[in-house]
């Protein structure tokens, strides 16, 4: 086995795995989404008055409608298809006013969900140096050869992949980085659980094979893959993909300076 990918699954079996791995991605919610006062107000006056429409409307302008439904995406997206589908309008209302004006309320303003802020937190912790090193932007990259990573965003790395790199690959980068003259490029994924997460960490693993790529391919993952058990992830790491430049974020430092 890639000693980095063994060197990860035993991080993630002996030691304080997620105790640590909460300095990369500390998904803490980033508080209550903002309800505007003037636009509740609206929400009150249509809920007393019962009034289906206006209540619809006024919650379609949240960042986050209080029910789901398959039916409410297209309302949104069609508003005369509200003047069309009384019935369907009905519907949604007396679900929401069976809610009540407290439930509508906390729904609306609900933190965002955990794996919608996962995205940034890599590049966040990127910044923090744990690397040994300041990201930089792409000026400082090019004009010298030491040791750095590339502070930019997922369209500027892949620019920089296929122009310097012969990068030909279709998916965006994560991690851009130059250690010990060597040029490394990956993605960064943490699988917070099986089943859904199938596809992003297949997603992941696409950048390893991409073909007569001038650099170092990594696929730095982290969450339930490395649970020992009979999991499709799991036993894929002991099997097809025992070889391959997958590793945790917490041994991601080890690896660049060893190269």
């Amino acid at each position: 086995m890639n000693h980095w990918l063994g060197l990860s699954i035993e991080y993630a079996n002996q030691r304080s795995y997620l105790d640590d791995l909460f300095h990369v991605y500390p998904t803490i919610p980033d508080g209550i989404r903002n309800v505007d006062a003037d636009s509740w107000q609206r929400v009150e006056a249509a809920f007393d008055a019962r009034d289906n429409v206006g209540l619809l409307e006024t919650l379609f302008a949240f960042d986050l409608f209080p029910i789901k439904d398959s039916y409410v995406a297209y309302l949104k997206r069609d508003r005369g298809a509200i003047a069309r589908n009384p019935a369907t309008v009905a519907r949604l209302a007396g679900r929401l006013y069976e809610m009540g004006l407290g439930k509508i309320y906390e729904r609306c303003s609900e933190p965002k969900e955990t794996n919608r802020q996962i995205g940034p937190l890599f590049r966040r912790w990127l910044r923090s140096q744990a690397l040994g090193v300041p990201p930089v932007r792409m000026e400082e990259f090019l004009a010298t050869s030491d040791n750095a990573v590339l502070d930019a965003g997922e369209a500027e790395m892949l620019r920089f992949a296929r122009e310097h790199l012969n990068y030909r690959h279709h998916k965006g980068l994560d991690f851009v980085a130059r250690f010990n003259g060597r040029y490394v490029i990956g993605e960064a994924k943490f699988l917070t659980d099986f089943g859904d997460q199938n596809a992003q960490f297949q997603d992941a693993l696409s950048t390893l094979h991409a073909e007569g790529v001038d650099a170092v391919k990594v696929a730095i993952l982290d969450g339930v893959l490395y649970i020992r058990g009979r999991s499709g992830m799991y036993e894929s790491l002991n099997g097809p993909l025992a070889d391959e430049n997958i590793l945790s974020s917490l041994v991601l430092r080890e690896f660049l300076y060893q190269l």
